[in-house]
């Protein structure tokens, strides 16, 4: 009864972003299309705009779908619908430049090799090409698109990805934390700050910030690097009033996933309270719905919504998530239970964030707020050395829920915990360094791999990721551990040019 009410008496806002959700995000229109596999890519669809109101397209299709037996079109026919009632993707955004940029930024005079220097002024000009605008057509009529307007332009990562993401990594850095370390190296200021103002736009509409700007991904985020953003543009710019401006969304942002994606786990007679990724949202994933929809066919229920907490970690996907059914890290895709592990790599991130909350509250002087995140770091520091610490192996691990043990299996976010300096003991970190230089992530000539498991997952074996190079260089960077990281980035930039090349 209360569903009917809300549905009778919902204004008019609510009612067209519920048959909107009906489009891009579930019922019949998405399965039909989506299954029909009438493109490449399940993207492409739900990037498409409506050329008319979302209640007309729904009507229509309950009128088409009617003329056919079981209410299945053909696909002749949905062609026919899309091509009445739909435009193809691109049509939200417009180039644009982004006027801060400019050809002589100072870092490029202190790479004193000629090769390189070019090959650096190639990359420095890109930022040409993946600034983007947003129409004001989608903040006007927001109903016609599946993208989420946000208020700045944004720098995109290209190709299939024509949105904002919170994380993104694909064949090279493209997510937002590093994009925007990026911009900040070359003086691009202005579109720095202009891309952390939309993600607190996000985070003042939606609680987070979603995976991206699209109302397909409203429903998961992805690993909290906006603190970190916002830690990158204030060591660049000392901008106090930015700080103040931005930190109500931080501490939003922080209660989001205390409060959302969070768990107490009791053992030997204390509580434990960590993160994990967790969406609450069983159902196929529109961009990838027919994937989706395949692989959970004859599946327990709960299926894609740990496809979904995968997604969300940025990991999707890898065998880290997978618990087969003796309770081991093995297995298939099917075997993913992302909701049932708590990830070192998370809870470090988290770790960090609390440090800086705490010192961004003191830099502007709000001291009780500073202390009560120090209280909560001193916590969290206690929990994962407690759950997520190995002695004997000298590195930090997953936690499993399901059998209560750590995943021991060899990923470079072992070592989360040394970037992020969530730890007590500097000896942890001294254990740490020598646990991967025995683990055998370091013999391989094209970087440290996602992992030492042949799964066929793009977060595995053989491939290494950017970002997890980062923060491997970066956690060792105390250590003095010179020849190791000059190996690790003369890997990252040979990767790099053969993929830009």
């Amino acid at each position: 009864c209360l569903i009917v009410t809300w549905v009778i008496f919902e204004d008019g806002p609510h009612r067209i972003k519920r048959l909107q959700h009906q489009i891009y995000c579930t019922g019949e229109v998405l399965r039909q299309v989506q299954m029909a596999k009438l493109f490449d890519d399940d993207k492409y669809f739900v990037d498409m705009k409506l050329t008319t109101a979302p209640e007309v397209v729904v009507e229509a299709f309950a009128n088409l779908s009617s003329g056919f037996p079981n209410k299945t079109i053909p696909s002749s026919e949905l062609q026919k619908f899309l091509q009445t009632y739909f435009e193809e993707p691109g049509k939200e955004f417009e180039q644009w430049t982004p006027p801060d940029w400019h050809s002589k930024p100072t870092f490029l005079s202190r790479v004193s090799d000629s090769k390189y220097r070019s090959w650096a002024e190639e990359l420095h000009s890109l930022w040409k090409s993946l600034g983007r605008k947003i129409r004001d057509d989608v903040r006007d009529h927001p109903e016609l698109y599946s993208q989420i307007y946000t208020p700045h332009p944004v720098v995109v990562p290209g190709g299939r990805f024509r949105e904002l993401y919170y994380w993104l990594v694909f064949l090279f850095f493209r997510d937002s934390y590093w994009v925007i370390n990026g911009l900040l190296l070359s003086e691009m200021t202005e579109t720095a700050r202009g891309m952390i103002l939309n993600f607190v736009y996000l985070v003042e509409r939606y609680g987070f910030v979603p995976n991206g700007g699209r109302v397909y991904y409203e429903r998961r985020s992805q690993p909290p690097f906006l603190p970190l953003m916002v830690e990158s543009f204030y060591e660049v710019t000392g901008d106090k009033d930015f700080l103040r401006q931005v930190l109500p969304a931080l501490e939003t942002e922080y209660s989001f996933w205390m409060q959302n994606r969070s768990l107490a786990v009791a053992m030997s007679g204390l509580t434990h309270i960590l993160n994990r990724y967790n969406v609450p949202v069983d159902r196929p994933r529109p961009e990838s719905y027919s994937d989706d929809v395949e692989l959970a066919e004859g599946l327990s229920a709960g299926r894609n919504l740990e496809l979904t907490s995968g997604a969300e970690s940025g990991w999707d996907f890898s065998s880290r998530w997978y618990i087969d059914s003796t309770g081991r890290n093995n297995g298939t895709l099917s075997d993913t239970q992302t909701s049932s592990i708590l990830p070192a790599d998370l809870n470090a991130i988290m770790c960090r964030n609390e440090r800086l909350l705490a010192s961004f509250h003191r830099i502007l002087g709000n001291e009780e707020e500073a202390v009560e995140y120090e209280k909560a770091l001193s916590a969290r520091i206690k929990v994962v050395e407690s759950l997520l610490w190995d002695a004997e192996r000298g590195a930090w691990f997953d936690f499993s829920l399901v059998n209560e043990t750590r995943h021991l299996s060899f990923y470079p976010s072992n070592l989360a915990p040394l970037w992020a300096q969530c730890y007590s003991n500097p000896e942890m970190a001294n254990q740490a360094v020598q646990y991967l230089m025995g683990s055998g992530g370091l013999d391989y000539p094209n970087g440290v791999p996602t992992s030492l498991s042949e799964s066929g997952q793009q977060w595995d074996m053989p491939n290494a990721w950017p970002p997890l190079q980062h923060m491997i260089i970066e956690g060792m960077w105390s250590f003095n551990l010179a020849t190791v990281i000059i190996e690790i980035i003369y890997i990252c930039i040979v990767l790099f040019t053969m993929h830009y090349e």
